[in-house]
């Protein structure tokens, strides 16, 4: 299977969005977020992307069948929670990309998709001007019951990557889980990385 990956802004993404929303619930089921997506609010929080000018969206095509995206924006153009937690640190916003979700069908990933979604990403932030690149994860118990017995996590990946882990740097959101009536707090830890 060969991937081609597409950095896409504006009103190049419209005709993705659809199949962007169901494919960022179906891999934020899996552990670690257990994430039980909504299709509307996926719709209105990609949208969001689309309407952003700074954001941009990098998709994985499987021929016209997109299996994975990742996504980037001014940090100055993200989510309150975000800023706040780097208003919070004495660190400028305006410094930063902020990179959103990486997701990626199963049966795509071990094959460098994972590798050009940052680089697309950070040429993207290198071209809006701006010198630093973050991303957030959920923080997880390692001893949680739910973790899957062939989970690894991304850590030495992102590392690799020439990211640094900021454990005290976080910011709370909060979503449903899976099998959950109702939202909960979960705590995301930051990564970041100078952009040369």
């Amino acid at each position: 299977m060969r991937l081609e990956l597409r950095t896409l802004t504006g009103a190049a993404l419209e005709p993705h969005l659809p199949a962007l929303a169901g494919l960022r619930s179906e891999v934020f089921a899996e552990y670690p977020y257990l994430y039980a997506g909504d299709a509307d609010y996926e719709a209105r929080y990609l949208r969001r992307y689309a309407e952003s000018p700074g954001a941009a969206v990098v998709v994985a095509l499987d021929g016209d069948a997109a299996v994975g995206a990742a996504t980037c924006q001014p940090m100055a153009e993200t989510h309150g929670p975000m800023r706040e937690a780097f208003a919070r640190a004495g660190l400028d916003p305006a410094r930063f990309c902020y990179f959103g979700e990486s997701v990626l069908r199963a049966a795509y990933r071990g094959q460098g998709a994972g590798v050009g979604f940052f680089a697309a990403r950070e040429a993207h932030a290198r071209a809006l001007g701006l010198t630093e690149a973050c991303f957030c994860a959920v923080v997880r118990n390692p001893n949680d019951p739910r973790r899957p017995a062939a989970y690894t996590p991304l850590d030495a990946f992102w590392t690799r990557r020439g990211y640094s882990h900021h454990p005290a740097l976080s910011c709370v959101m909060r979503w449903r889980e899976l099998g959950d009536d109702r939202e909960t707090p979960h705590t995301l830890s930051f990564w970041l990385k100078r952009l040369a």
